[in-house]
Parts: structure tokens; C-alpha cells; sequence
């Protein structure tokens, strides 16, 4: 029998330290004790209903699940070296609101948490929004579906991400990255994936100034970019991209192919630069 803990509120540390085989429904977290630490080292725990108010309460966790609950502000670092977790309906707030976990689904949430999903390990968002300065640092095996992404320093030092059918609005995205694959997404950054290696982008919208440079095993397949200038500097790249480029940049090797391009400019390389650039049809090198 799994225990029932109902309309409960409990404030004080390590509140329900350990519990296991539980549901824990409707009950609040929150109040003048400011215990830190509720439901650490729980197993088998499901949490429903529920709001959350206090420092760390879902440390050192495995095999829980959390519906239609909210984590405020004041919830910071709420959810650490956790395993084997689904997040779903719910409002996450907080400071580092997720970090080093492994195996967690998210799906059907809004995000509001400044350095979320650092050092994680096979995680998934679905029909997610979040907002985020620097999520997902050095993680990997994570996928992406129908998530409304704003932030800053986004999937940095990452490895095996796969992003689809998601709007994007970051800055220095994909920074020293390997093994990322997005399809049928708005990217939107300046500076974006520098430093990157095994990027590849289908049937993407790329938007932003200076992308994609310093690359290795750049691929575009289909893509269209806009307001992006001084692209591809120093890159490997294989790229296809409908419509204009304001200007291609000292390519490092490979070829890209545009519909048309402002400028192409072979300046003051510190490199040997051997990549081409063909406008489509006429083949103009």
C-alpha cells in the first residue's frame, strides 16, 4: 500500500527526509520554520498539487514524478542529483532549478530559472516554455521538442542534443558543442555555435549576426538566414541555404551554396582558407 499524504503544509527541515512509496497531494511547503531539504532522498514518490516555497526539496531523489505543482522564487536549487523523474504541468522557478540529474522528462511546463539543466545527463522538454541565461552547461543526451526557448548563453559545451520544431531566442548558443542536430527551428543569436563541432541545421531559420564560425562539420541543409553577416569565418562547412546572406566571411574549407550573397570577403585570413561559395543556378564562384 502506497502511503497518503493529503492537504498537508510542512515547514520544517527534512520534513519528509526518505519517504518512499508515497503520494503526496495538495499540501504546501512553505512557512516561518524555512526548513530546506522536504522531500530529500525520497524513492517512488509522486507529487501532485502541490506548491513549493523552500530551498532544496528534491535532492538526491529517484523515481518520482511531479503534476500540475508550482516551485516559486524562493525554491532554489530545487531539484538536484535526481533519477529517473517526469515533470509534467508544472511551473519551476528558482535559481539552478535543475542540476545533474539524469533521465527526467519534462513535458507541458513554463521555466523560469537562470542556470537550468547544468551537467545533466538524458533529459527531455516537451511543449515546453522556459526561460533561462545559461541552460543546459555541459550536459548531454538531451532532446528538444516544441519548446519556446529565451535566454543568453544557451547549450553550451554540450554533447548529443537533438532540437526540433522549436523558436529559439539566445546569444552564444552551441559554444564548444559536439554532436548537435536541429530540424524545422527559428534560431535566433548573435555569435552563434562558434567553436562548435558536428553542428548540423535542417530546414532551419538561422537570425543574428557573425554565425557559425570557427566550426567543424558545419552542415545546413535547407535553411534560410537572415540578418546574418560575416558568416562562416573560419569554419568547415557543408552548407545549402535558400534565399540571401549579407556576407560570407573567409570560409575555412567545404562549400556553400546561396541564392545570393552581399559580400563574399577572403580578408587577412590567419589561416589557409579554401572554402567556396556558389550562387545557385548561375554557379558563380
Amino acid at each position: 500500500m502506497r502511503e497518503q499524504i493529503n492537504n498537508r503544509q510542512f515547514d520544517e527541515e527534512r520534513a519528509l527526509y526518505n519517504q518512499k512509496h508515497s503520494d503526496v497531494t495538495h499540501c504546501v511547503f512553505a512557512g516561518p520554520a524555512d526548513g530546506e531539504s522536504v522531500l530529500k532522498e525520497a524513492r517512488d514518490i509522486a507529487v501532485n498539487h502541490c506548491r513549493f516555497s523552500l530551498r532544496y526539496p528534491l535532492w538526491h531523489v529517484e523515481g518520482f514524478s511531479m503534476d500540475h505543482s508550482s516551485m516559486d522564487e524562493k525554491t532554489r536549487a530545487a531539484i538536484w542529483y535526481a533519477k529517473d523523474g517526469v515533470i509534467t504541468n508544472s511551473n519551476l522557478g528558482g535559481i539552478k532549478a535543475v542540476r545533474e540529474c539524469e533521465n527526467i522528462r519534462i513535458e507541458h511546463c513554463e521555466i523560469e530559472s537562470q542556470e537550468f539543466g547544468w551537467k545533466c545527463n538524458n533529459v527531455s522538454l516537451a511543449d515546453t516554455a522556459i526561460t533561462s541565461e545559461y541552460i543546459f552547461f555541459d550536459s548531454g543526451n538531451v532532446t528538444l521538442n516544441r519548446v519556446k526557448m529565451k535566454g543568453k548563453y544557451s547549450f553550451q559545451y554540450m554533447e548529443n542534443l537533438e532540437i526540433n520544431d522549436c523558436i529559439l531566442d539566445t546569444k552564444d548558443a552551441f559554444w564548444h558543442s559536439k554532436n548537435v542536430t536541429v530540424r524545422n527551428s527559428v534560431v535566433k543569436g548573435e555569435y552563434l555555435a562558434w567553436f562548435s563541432e558536428g553542428l548540423t541545421l535542417i530546414d532551419c531559420k538561422i537570425i543574428g549576426t557573425q554565425p557559425l564560425c570557427y566550426c567543424k562539420n558545419l552542415k545546413l541543409v535547407n535553411c534560410t538566414m537572415e540578418d546574418t553577416d560575416l558568416a562562416f569565418e573560419y569554419s568547415d562547412v557543408d552548407a545549402d541555404v535558400k534565399g540571401h546572406v549579407i556576407s560570407i566571411k573567409n570560409p575555412r574549407s567545404g562549400k556553400i551554396i546561396v541564392d545570393s550573397v552581399g559580400e563574399i570577403i577572403h580578408e587577412d585570413p590567419v589561416m589557409e582558407c579554401t572554402g567556396q561559395v556558389h550562387i545557385r543556378k548561375e554557379n558563380v564562384e
